[in-house]
């Protein structure tokens, strides 16, 4: 079986971020790494459910695939820019925040440079050790093509790279349905609805802000109630002090702090990413909603200070019991359909890995130990390299699920993977002679 240095799993944002790095080491250094990488969508895309029109990046261009590790790439925002025909354009612009669809564009154009290299529609079902000599040398990792289950195919690997994303989450007890949405099936969903009466969005963060604005614009005869616990939407903090957060030198010092440090600047800057809406979106929301009641006709209502407590979903709607939490208050409402926009998190690594987890080593507090390479630290058994990227909140920070370091930790993990490659050829030729 060919054995390739690098699988893989995902070719989202972080992947292909990777797969950049890897090309841009061949280049610099002459070592090439034989990659693959496996994606179960048909065809690369990025939260297009919320590719609302209109809506921009929360973090600036200049964080883009490349730009922090390598501003000379040809693979920089700028780059895309220039070949579209737009690099003018976008200066007079006067903006570091281009739109969600244009930044989407720019991912398609930088994926489609590595189409030999991925491999669209290939879900990971397995991960399985392959063990020489009482050491687990490769994984092969097992992969459902196109959605059917009687055909499965193997890529055997040196290391493994984990970038499955991030899986959405609704509140315990509820299922989605025709009638009751995660935020990220909102494009999917929304054109189906035929003169809604009333529509119902829960949470209270920027995909929850931006869900209610959308649905307030697009469905102009329908009432929209905003359901959160909170008095009012929290604004993001975005100041030049708080981003240092994200700062690539940040994550050396998240990693190296002790537990109680973490948890303290975890606590401290929750606000620059977590159930917060920028301030232009409140802003707009609360006038329109002002507006509606100058008006006498109010159809953006802001259901603050509540909670769902109940809901029941059939063929016409929905039915949700809304509670007022200082009264306890409660009020039945019908709807035609109710989003949740209550989050995501990151995929679980030992979902994937299954027999090859049993290898890795774990933290005091059940967690996977994770490397400051982005490496899951394992046996000494374990020869293959298993590397994640986005469910290392926990050791590496804040960003470890957004865009903000992302070129900095593929080429961290190009560099890991290349140097590992290395001792095992030495070791190779060792044994050899």
């Amino acid at each position: 079986m060919r054995v390739h240095d690098l699988v893989g799993i995902g070719f989202g944002p972080s992947n292909l971020a990777l797969a950049i790095a890897l090309r841009e080491r061949h280049a610099r250094t002459g070592e090439a790494v034989d990659a693959v990488f496996l994606e179960k969508q048909p065809a690369f895309g990025w939260h297009r459910g919320m590719l609302i029109e209109g809506t921009t990046m929360q973090v600036s261009f200049l964080k883009d695939l490349v730009t922090t590790r390598n501003p000379a790439s040809g693979f920089g925002f700028l780059s895309y820019l220039h070949d579209r025909g737009r690099l003018t354009d976008f200066i007079n612009h006067k903006t570091m925040f281009p739109s969600r669809a244009e930044f989407h564009d720019y991912l398609e154009w930088a994926a489609a440079a590595f189409n030999d290299e991925v491999e669209y529609g290939s879900e990971v079902v397995g991960v399985t050790p392959v063990v020489v000599d009482g050491v687990v040398e490769y994984v092969d990792v097992v992969v459902r093509q196109g959605g059917r289950s009687d055909e499965l195919t193997t890529r055997r690997a040196r290391n493994l790279v984990i970038a499955a994303g991030l899986e959405p989450v609704l509140p315990d007890g509820i299922v989605a349905g025709e009638r009751i949405w995660h935020s990220e099936e909102l494009l999917d969903r929304a054109p189906g609805l035929r003169d809604p009466r009333r529509l119902l969005v829960v949470g209270a963060g920027q995909s929850a802000a931006e869900v209610t604005d959308y649905l307030h614009r697009t469905f102009t005869e329908a009432e929209v109630c905003a359901v959160f616990a909170k008095y009012g939407y929290t604004p993001a903090d975005d100041s030049s002090f708080a981003n240092r957060i994200f700062d690539p030198e940040a994550v050396d010092h998240f990693f190296t702090a002790p537990d109680e440090v973490k948890r303290a600047l975890m606590g401290y800057h929750g606000s620059t990413n977590y159930s917060v809406v920028d301030i232009e979106v409140i802003d707009e929301l609360y006038r329109r909603h002002y507006q509606e009641k100058v008006a006498g006709k109010e159809r953006l209502r802001i259901l603050n200070a509540s909670r769902v407590a109940d809901v029941a979903a059939g063929d016409a709607g929905v039915r949700a019991t809304v509670e007022f939490l200082p009264t306890g208050e409660r009020a039945t409402l019908d709807a035609d359909a109710l989003v949740y926009a209550t989050g995501y998190r990151p995929c679980d690594p030992l979902s994937l890995l299954g027999e090859a987890g049993e290898y890795c080593l774990r933290r005091p507090d059940g967690g996977l130990r994770v490397e400051r390479d982005y490496r899951l630290a394992a046996e000494a058994a374990m020869h293959c390299g298993l590397y994640v990227q986005g469910a290392t909140e926990h050791t590496h920070g804040i960003g470890s699920t957004l865009l903000s370091n992302t070129a900095v930790r593929a080429g961290e993990i190009a560099d890991s993977v290349g140097e590992r490659l290395r001792a095992r050829e030495r070791d190779s030729y060792a044994t050899r002679r």
